[in-house]
């Protein structure tokens, strides 16, 4: 369709030049890890403010507003999440945070056992890597 460029997806890189996401995706399930990328995939196509997700892309809520998570279900319903926030604005904006054109940041992942929740200090850790992606400018990202 005319009109709907797709998105980039990046990776943040934290200051000791770690990814986290990375270090979460190599600890997952190579089908779990799969179809977590294959969503990020699906998402950036769409993109974002068009994709219905069903359940796979979900935008958070109340301390966590302002992310959004990849959901996959791995073996014995354990639970696999990606944490991402959005990079789109003007061009200017845009290119200023060293991105070529709107991202998906993804900037963390989690799992837990079927029929739990993550705790606050498990959210709080992700809002730090969070915070840290948003005040870096530009962006320092996995190459």
């Amino acid at each position: 369709m005319a009109g709907r460029e797709s998105w980039d997806v990046i990776y943040y890189q934290d200051a000791d030049g770690r990814s986290p996401v990375d270090e979460f995706l190599d600890l997952c399930p190579t089908k779990v890890a799969a179809q977590l990328i294959a969503v990020l995939d699906d998402v950036a196509e769409a993109p974002p403010p068009r994709y219905s997700g069903g359940g796979r892309w979900e935008a958070m809520h109340g301390a966590m507003a302002g992310f959004y998570e990849v959901r996959a279900q791995g073996p014995n319903r354990e639970q696999f999440r990606l944490f991402c926030v959005l990079e789109n604005g003007s061009s200017e904006e845009l290119a200023r945070r060293g991105l070529s054109r709107p991202a998906i940041a993804v900037i963390a992942g989690l799992r837990k056992p079927w029929m739990t929740g993550f705790s606050d200090r498990d959210y709080a850790s992700v809002r730090r890597h969070g915070d840290d992606h948003r005040n870096q400018v530009p962006r320092r990202i996995k190459e």
